[in-house]
């Protein structure tokens, strides 16, 4: 095994992993986050800058969470989500077509992505990046399927800074939360994963560091949500 890959996430092993929570994400990700990821999604929207007709790709769409705000906005512009993990879209569609919402939904690897050049006007991510073995490929990948000048969007869980928020969030997240992710989904493995990766994971500027080795933005910025706990980067295709 070379070692640049020991702690780059290994897709098969998050594929499995993934496929087996995919039942009761929804329910685990609503306790996880105390409901408040769905603010999250809609801030990332409105700063996107998504209006009516535009075309949308999300990737890692999970159960379409994210795909359904954008859908909700641009309207008779079209909107696509992908995950690498068949299984968790399956409760997709159905959510959609309750909202009365027509978007696609597809299987698709955000680093090998099947899209021609400069489809799309933005392309997501949430909560998926730092899942991925290469992130700058996926960065890549995410440009050369967006026009120049549109966006590339990305939301994500950081490490919080504040001092004592910091500290209760982080055993928080350590210590009850893969306890609560493992009753409400069965997968306590699946939720110790998921935080160690967050934790690890680089945010603010380690984050856009990433943005620019792709060499694919011209610009890149990012806001903070709720005291640090997740940020929505974003880049401006070039």
């Amino acid at each position: 095994m070379h070692t640049n890959q020991k702690h780059s996430p290994n897709p098969e092993i998050i594929r499995s992993m993934f496929s087996k929570v995919a039942a009761n994400y929804d329910k685990g990700n609503n306790v996880l986050s105390m409901g408040i990821h769905h603010l999250w999604r809609k801030k990332l929207v409105k700063y996107s800058g998504a209006k009516a007709g535009l075309q949308v790709l999300d990737c890692a769409t999970g159960t379409g969470d994210l795909a359904i705000e954008f859908k909700k906005t641009v309207g008779t512009g079209t909107v696509i989500g992908t995950d690498f993990c068949a299984e968790m879209m399956i409760p997709a569609p159905g959510k959609a077509q309750e909202r009365g919402l027509d978007i696609k939904f597809e299987q698709a690897d955000v680093t090998q992505l099947q899209y021609a050049d400069n489809s799309f006007d933005i392309c997501s991510i949430s909560f998926g990046i730092r899942n991925v073995g290469d992130p700058v490929k996926a960065l890549k990948e995410m440009a050369r399927v967006t026009r120049p000048g549109g966006k590339v969007m990305v939301l994500e869980f950081g490490q919080v800074s504040i001092p004592v928020f910091g500290a209760l969030y982080n055993f928080y997240s350590q210590n009850i939360l893969p306890k609560i992710g493992g009753l409400v989904t069965g997968q306590k493995e699946a939720y110790e994963y998921l935080q160690k990766s967050s934790a690890a994971f680089p945010c603010k500027e380690g984050f856009l560091d990433l943005m620019k080795e792709s060499g694919a933005y011209s610009e890149m910025e990012y806001i903070s949500l709720t005291g640090g706990i997740a940020y929505i980067y974003k880049g401006t295709v070039k």
